[in-house]
């Protein structure tokens, strides 16, 4: 799948699904709501792709019964059911160990997430995580996936060409992101959103586990040049 062996000077990760086992969690916390309001349960391969989409197109596609009066009143009872997991998190097993690799050969590593600014900002305090992103971005801050612009924007703010960097992530929302960015990506195909979608995008490489992304990704990395003198 992946012929051309560049290098990249910037790492940017998706969080849920990607980093975080946070699928299941996000997945039940949407039909758990619609059902408290009486709405269309939808299935679950529904509710799960909408994740990593900025909130409102995330409500308007997986429960679009939902009437406008009473979008304050899913999005409490969303809120509800997933903080009740959310301190449950837990990274996908070998994540914790890249990220630290990542940082001891200097490598840029940022986040572009469907989250909020303050789901994000609690997820990384919980995960004491913060040393490890040099900048990170945020649905509600701008234009949410598959937008290029949290990408972009992230690009502009390092100095570093899209090309150069590369998007990894685990829907096809990520997949499009980086596609209109002009960003390579790479798929993991352990998060929300089937093999086949991803495959169906032409990303970079499709990888099954953390172990097989960090053999992937570690031999393309430009490392930092080390003045001595």
């Amino acid at each position: 799948m992946d012929s051309d062996f560049s290098t990249f000077e910037m790492v940017v990760f998706d969080w849920d699904g990607t980093l975080v086992d946070s699928t299941r969690a996000i997945t039940e916390a949407i039909r758990m709501s619609a059902a408290d309001l009486g709405l269309p349960v939808p299935s679950r391969e529904r509710a799960s792709h909408v994740i990593g989409l900025g909130l409102m197109d995330a409500i308007h596609y997986a429960v679009p019964e939902l009437e406008r009066d009473r979008l304050p009143e899913y999005v409490e009872r969303y809120r509800h059911h997933y903080l009740k997991e959310d301190a449950k998190l837990q990274p996908f097993d070998g994540i914790p160990e890249l990220l630290l690799e990542l940082n001891e050969l200097g490598v840029c590593v940022a986040i572009a997430t469907g989250k909020s600014r303050a789901g994000l900002n609690r997820a990384l305090e919980q995960n004491a995580w913060g040393r490890h992103f040099v900048t990170t971005r945020c649905a509600d801050e701008g234009a949410p996936k598959p937008d290029p612009w949290m990408l972009t924007d992230i690009c502009a703010e390092m100095g570093i060409a899209p090309q150069r960097s590369v998007m990894i992530g685990d829907t096809t929302h990520d997949l499009r992101m980086a596609a209109s960015a002009g960003a390579p990506a790479v798929a993991v195909t352990y998060g929300a959103h089937p093999v086949e979608q991803l495959l169906a995008l032409s990303p970079r490489a499709c990888v099954d586990d953390v172990n097989q992304l960090r053999s992937w990704l570690l031999p393309r990395l430009q490392r930092p040049v080390s003045l001595k003198g």
